[in-house]
């Protein structure tokens, strides 16, 4: 209901704008018609009345983007509220159950496995928020130093194996790096950016994940890491909104999945602080995407 709600809104003004725009437009032809010998009135009414009709269509674009950045905003808080929620509702019950009743070793075991993966799921949610805040404020680069960054695809490979159980053909190197690339940057801030990659190839990957990490140097000065996944696919003209802060595709399987809409935009925004930048690719919905993130070896400012 609010997305047709605002879709409505958006049609709207969208409508208010056009007439506006072509009432104008029909003034300005009678205004040159009525003064079409005196060419002072003539230049000034031209221009007055462009004017209007480009303050009119920059006011009606500038109005439908706000439209749809608060949309966005309230899906954003929609996500984090449920992100946030879900997990403190689980761990509050297990632990309920842990105070009132009696339970086996095992069964206190499982309980406190399930209530790490609860809070490890919050903190992820939490860090992905503050994260996002960070790269708006633009840190300063002086703290930047030599990055071992084939040892931090590695390190998120079997991380991202671990956390979701995936044997090492569902979560594998294509082509492995060649021996260790080193880039200059902030450690942490690319640690993030591939495991972003990663985590987002599995949310989208459904119950059988094939998912194929491909790193390559096309040149001296380029490293390339490709993430591949047999996912639910992104429709080709949602590909260059999916890395917009809070933006989430609504349509088809991608839809159903439960996220932030912060983690490609941190993605791409990491890329970008560091010279380089992240794209995605996919043939359509049920056909897989594959998601390039590249970086320079050396960023020069």
């Amino acid at each position: 209901m609010r997305i047709r709600s605002s879709a409505r809104t958006i049609a709207f003004f969208i409508t208010l704008g056009s007439c506006l725009v072509a009432l104008t437009i029909y003034l300005n032809i009678v205004w040159l018609v009525h003064n079409w010998r005196n060419v002072v009135p003539l230049v000034l009414g031209i221009i007055f009345f462009s004017l209007i009709i480009a303050g009119l269509v920059l006011y009606t674009i500038f109005l439908v983007r706000e439209i749809r950045r608060s949309e966005q905003q309230d899906s954003f808080l929609n996500a984090v509220t449920h992100e946030l929620k879900t997990p403190i509702t689980s761990i509050r019950l297990y632990l309920q159950t842990l105070e009132r009743r009696t339970l086996s070793e095992d069964q206190r075991r499982e309980f406190y496995r399930l209530m790490l993966d609860d809070a490890d799921r919050l903190m992820g949610t939490v860090e992905q928020v503050l994260r996002a805040g960070e790269i708006r404020q633009h840190r300063a680069r002086r703290h930047w130093k030599d990055v071992n960054f084939t040892a931090i695809i590695e390190d998120s490979l079997e991380l991202a194996r671990l956390r979701h159980g995936l044997s090492t053909n569902a979560l594998r190197f294509g082509a492995a790096p060649p021996g260790q690339i080193t880039l200059m940057g902030d450690a942490d801030d690319l640690r993030t950016a591939v495991a972003n990659l990663i985590e987002n190839a599995v949310k989208y990957s459904g119950k059988h994940p094939s998912i194929t990490v491909d790193v390559e140097t096309p040149n001296i000065d380029t490293v390339v890491l490709r993430v591949r996944d047999n996912g639910v696919g992104i429709p080709r003209n949602e590909l260059k909104r999916i890395f917009k802060r809070f933006y989430r595709v609504q349509s088809g399987a991608t839809g159903q999945v439960k996220g932030t809409g912060l983690g490609l935009f941190i993605v791409r925004s990491i890329a970008r602080r560091h010279g380089g930048d992240a794209f995605a690719e996919s043939e359509g919905e049920g056909r897989g995407s594959t998601f390039t993130l590249r970086l320079p070896r050396v960023y020069h400012v």
